[in-house]
This record gives C-alpha cells, structure tokens and sequence, in this order.
C-alpha cells in the first residue's frame, strides 16, 4: 500500500555554540561582574586596607602628633602593659559583661511581649524600637543632664520619694551603672527587632506539639524556645559584644573619661590627643583589632554550627 502523505522532514539540528563563542560571553561576563565589584572594592580599599596598612606602619613606629615620624620597632607596643591601660581594660570588661547580659534580656522580655499581633501590639513596637532612631552622641546628653546631680531630675524624684539624692556619675559603680542604663534604653528597642523575627520564625506547629505532650509555658521556653533562638541570640550578642568593646561616646560624654571609667577606646584617644603619640595609640589600636576579630570568629562559628 503505497502512502499518500509526504515524508516526514526531521527539523534540524541546533548547532552547538563555538568554544570560542563560549569563550567570549564568559568573559563577558567576568567583565560585567568586576564592573559592578570595582566601586565596592575602591571603598573599602580606601577606606580600610589602606587605613589599616598605615595603622599597622604607626605601631612600629615613633609617630608623634605633630613632628616627623621615624621607625622604632615594637616599642610602642609597651602602652599594653601601662597600668592605665590595663584599668581601661578591666573597665571594658565589667562594662561588656554588664551590657550584654542586661542588655539581653530586657530585650528578649520586649520581644516575647510583643512577638504575636494582637491590639496594641504595632504601638508598642513602634514605642520600644523608637529610642534605637536617637543618636548614641544625643543619647548621652540627654541622660547626662537626667544624672547630672546639680540639676538632675531624676534626683529631684528620688529625693521626692525619700530616698536622699544620689551621685550617678561619681564614682566608677555609679557610672557604671548609669552607663549600662543608658544603653539598654537606646538598644534595648533594636534588639528586640532582632530576637522578635527569629520568635516569628519559629513553627507553631512545635508549639502545639509541646503543649499536646503536656509542656506548660517554661518548658516551652527552654526546650522549644531558646534551643530554636540560639542563631538569632548569637548574632544579637556579636553585634553586642563589639559595641560594647568600643565604647566611648557615652562614658566621655557622661564622665569626660576619668581614669575610673576609661574604656580602652577612651585609652587610644588619651594616647593619640592628649599624649599626642600617635604610635602608642595604634598600637593599642591593633590589639583591640586582634581581641575583636578572635571574639568575632569564635561567635560566627557558633552561629554556623547553631544554624547547621
């Protein structure tokens, strides 16, 4: 039987592309895309690299404020043992520690108040987060006026209350105190945005299994809660840890950085302007750098294995 109908045609093949064809489009676009990193990489090379380089020639050398510079190996690295620096570094320390964990759990508190919507919750986020949008600088004047004893108000009420007034900024526990204060008011918001969206994250579903299994609300807490929250409470204690171990506007601002409250940052400051050494200051300047990048790894880490 003979077919009426014309042969099939195959549709041609699709040649493959040249290697030379291939060739120029990745290269192409290895071009575009060191386009787009070139101005990305200017900044931080002038802003960073270079600015690091010249911090780390500073330290070996004789830098003085104002005069010429000469080489002098490691002996400006002999301000690490100067007994100011070491109080500063005590001081930073008690400061860090204080800060964190206050700073911690108020925020955790705020977030698991205001971590589900129900009437009134937007306000009182909007509340909590809107000291974060006040500058630490404008932070700090406005509670040094608050402890300032002369005209403080806050004394005006304590001594209303009966209690007799009380010198905030005196003595090194009292600014303490005052400082760490002062922080929590102006972070506490912040972090409380951080912690609240790894709450949001977490699955009701294992809330509901927790409470079928006959879990009341602290088991819930510690055993579905905080196991879940580990990444997130990490990155808030890293962002945390470095702000602390820097700080500085708010103990000059307060206490004008008496040596009783000196942190280490308020320590280079002495060394670069009122010593005027600028060798001696970046020497201590690439030591806070080295304590910062070991204490910043080792909590990345933990982020990356909490996460995994």
């Amino acid at each position: 039987m003979v077919s009426l109908l014309p042969p099939r045609v195959s549709a041609p093949e699709t040649p493959a592309p040249a290697p030379r064809r291939r060739g120029s489009i990745a290269r192409g676009r290895r071009r575009l895309g060191i386009a787009y990193a070139a101005p990305m990489a200017v900044l931080v090379a002038v802003f960073f690299v270079i600015p690091l380089g010249l911090m780390l020639w500073m330290s070996v050398s004789h830098w003085p404020l104002v005069g010429a510079s000469h080489p002098n190996g490691v002996e400006n690295y002999d301000a690490l043992s100067d007994p100011l620096f070491l109080r500063a570094v005590w001081f930073t320390l008690k400061y860090t520690l204080v800060t964190t964990v206050v700073l911690s759990l108020v925020a955790f508190g705020l977030a698991l108040l205001v971590q589900h919507d129900r009437r009134g919750t937007g306000f009182a986020r909007t509340v909590f987060f809107l000291p974060s949008a006040v500058g630490l600088a404008s932070t700090s004047l406005l509670f040094y006026g608050l402890f300032n004893t002369d005209s403080s108000a806050l004394n005006h009420l304590v001594d209303f209350l009966g209690f007799g007034r009380v010198d905030w900024l005196g003595s090194g526990g009292n600014a303490l105190g005052s400082a760490v204060g002062m922080i929590t008011w102006r972070f506490a918001g912040f972090y409380m945005l951080i912690l609240m969206t790894g709450l949001q994250s977490i699955d009701p579903a294992l809330y509901e299994a927790a409470r079928i299994d006959g879990a009341n609300r602290w088991q819930i807490l510690w055993r579905v809660t905080l196991p879940l929250l580990r990444p997130t409470l990490a990155l808030a204690m890293v962002l945390s840890l470095t702000g602390s171990l820097l700080a500085f506007d708010q103990f000059f601002i307060l206490t004008g950085g008496r040596h009783d409250t000196a942190t280490v940052v308020i320590d280079i400051y002495r060394e670069a302007f009122l010593s005027q050494d600028l060798g001696r200051a970046a020497a201590v300047s690439v030591a806070t750098l080295a304590v910062l990048i070991v204490v910043n790894v080792a909590q990345l880490r933990l982020i990356r294995r909490e996460g995994k």
